[in-house]
């Protein structure tokens, strides 16, 4: 039988888009816009959010969550892609690349349970409107929030750890922007099938579960929408679950498309990656902002404050 290549890497390069330098230099341009603004966004719906005392309530407790997460996701990928489409190839070590690895999909694990705790606190303002500040409660907003990161660091050990003992001798470049799964996969010369199947298991059970959840508790609020005697409620019920909708739309669709795959299918093309990495974290601060009465008005009130900072009466 013949051996494979037996020297293993200690290093990979990120190959990331095979562009033409003008169009490669277009993409780098428009990138870094995109990624400035989304940290920018977000950073501002934090601070709208902590400053307007109106806003201190769960829902936007866990905006304000959803968009601390923005803020990191992107991060962990971005630079990367950015670096790769300046310089076409980046090198980048083993432990880099397993701690990049690890943070990104441990930031989007996080973020998938987040989204069901919001469609869960969405369940209970419409469902049970009476207890609602006392199911919940600030600490137990916190609890939450706390476990919705605690979970996704967690769940994603194992599996980074097992992709960490694999070996890596069958070339070194990634045809990748960053460290995904199915590029580290390609590149493995030790027996994989073990560890495709627990991603592909790992996904099923926060992406599909999660989801699941989510639509659990749509059903529940639609039933108890259409019971409202009035029109004017049922609209009302609606558009306080439509931006957190859209945004379940976006970053379900696109992850289950990419991660709940057969393991005979796992390589999918790294365009689409660009969507949940660098596209929903500049949508979701924007659909809460255009979609909501009270962030809008905050968001007004917050930039006349800082229009009179600027230009104070008189000066």
């Amino acid at each position: 039988m013949q051996l494979k290549n037996t020297t293993f890497i200690t290093e990979f390069q990120l190959s990331g888009f095979s562009l033409l330098t003008e169009v490669g230099l277009c993409f780098f341009v428009m990138v870094s816009i995109v990624y400035l603004v989304t940290i920018t966004a977000n950073i501002f719906i934090i601070f709208v959010i902590v400053t307007e005392r109106h806003l201190h309530k769960p829902m936007y407790f866990f905006i304000g969550g959803l968009s601390f997460i923005e803020i990191w996701y992107p991060t962990v990928t971005v630079p990367t892609l950015l670096w790769a489409l300046l310089m076409r190839k980046k090198h980048i070590s083993l432990a880099g690349c397993m701690s990049q690895f690890y943070f990104h999909f441990s930031l989007g694990t996080t973020e998938s349970f987040l989204l069901t705790i919001m469609s869960y606190d969405r369940y209970v303002a419409i469902c049970n409107p009476l207890h609602y500040f006392v199911i919940m409660s600030p600490r137990t907003c916190k609890k939450l929030f706390i476990s919705c990161w605690a979970g996704g660091f967690i769940v994603i050990v194992v599996l980074c750890l097992q992709v960490s003992n694999l070996s890596y001798c069958d070339g070194n470049e990634l045809d990748h922007y960053y460290c995904d799964f199915a590029a580290l996969i390609k590149l493995s010369c030790s027996k994989t099938s073990s560890v495709e199947m627990l991603f592909f298991i790992s996904a099923c059970f926060v992406i599909l579960g999660c989801f699941l959840l989510i639509v659990m508790s749509y059903i529940q609020i639609i039933r108890t929408t259409l019971s409202f005697s009035t029109s004017t409620g049922r609209r009302r019920a609606f558009s306080t679950c439509a931006s957190h909708l859209i945004v379940v739309c976006l970053f379900y669709v696109t992850n289950i498309l990419m991660f709940v795959r057969p393991t005979a299918a796992l390589h999918l093309n790294k365009s689409v990656s660009i969507i949940p990495s660098v596209v929903t974290p500049l949508l979701n601060p924007i659909i809460y902002t255009l979609r909501n009465q009270e962030v809008k008005k905050a968001v007004k009130k917050a930039v006349q404050k800082w229009n009179f900072l600027k230009h104070p009466l008189g000066s």
